[in-house]
């Protein structure tokens, strides 16, 4: 696949079939990611994929929880600063907006919007899943190189024929992350990923989110 294709084509995948996954392609994709720039190629990043089993016991534990109404910890890192201020805030709201028009979810439907929102925590039905850590010493210029790599392994899988969505939902429940999986106490997670096949009669993966025009981001000087 073309790069621009690829970047033109990606989009967060919010609905996945059962379809399993070929170890030998997420082997593929991720060893190619690990290309990605890092400054002093530190390569920050570590990877921890979930399938089968593994996964459906770390989903089970996360839906437990919220069945019991138990309060998660203390965030390890806000996922939006607070008081977010405009455009951005803006940005944010209109995003929600339309994702949930897609789903066909009206607007003060809070109870249905909190039950795709725990989707979340089920990979959206993804039979793969992925947590994106980092070194608890590292500092915000390696986290940026976080960012370039899990672009970039999007960008592979979806040359794949694969969905992926990027999910920060995870980091809420790092605990349960952490003791499902033995993530050594030094590693932060940052960022679930959920990996599989996009299911082609689903609404929600027919939905595209905006973007500005160049001249909003862009300064030529």
């Amino acid at each position: 696949m073309d790069v621009w294709e690829a970047v033109a084509g990606r989009r967060s995948t919010r609905a996945f079939t059962a379809e399993p996954v070929d170890r030998a392609v997420l082997v593929r994709a991720l060893s190619s990611a690990s290309r990605a720039p890092s400054g002093g190629n530190l390569q920050p990043w570590h990877v921890d994929v979930v399938a089968g089993q593994s996964r459906d016991a770390l989903v089970e534990s996360v839906l437990a929880r919220l069945e019991r109404g138990e309060p998660p910890p203390e965030a390890e890192y806000a996922v939006y600063p607070p008081s977010l201020w405009s455009p951005h805030r803006e940005r944010r709201f209109t995003n929600g907006e339309q994702l949930y028009a897609a789903l066909d979810i009206a607007r003060e439907d809070r109870s249905l919007r909190l039950v795709q929102f725990a989707r979340n925590w089920e990979f959206f039905g993804a039979p793969v899943g992925a947590f994106i850590t980092v070194d608890r010493r590292m500092g915000a210029a390696q986290w940026s190189d976080l960012g370039g790599f899990i672009q970039t392994l999007l960008l592979l899988l979806h040359a794949e024929g694969l969905g992926t969505c990027a999910q920060e939902a995870w980091s809420v429940h790092h605990d349960l992350v952490t003791r499902e999986i033995g993530t050594p106490a030094q590693r932060m997670l940052f960022c679930g990923i959920a990996i599989g096949h996009p299911d082609p009669n689903s609404s929600v993966n027919r939905w595209t989110s905006d973007r500005v025009p160049l001249d909003e981001f862009t300064t030529f000087h």
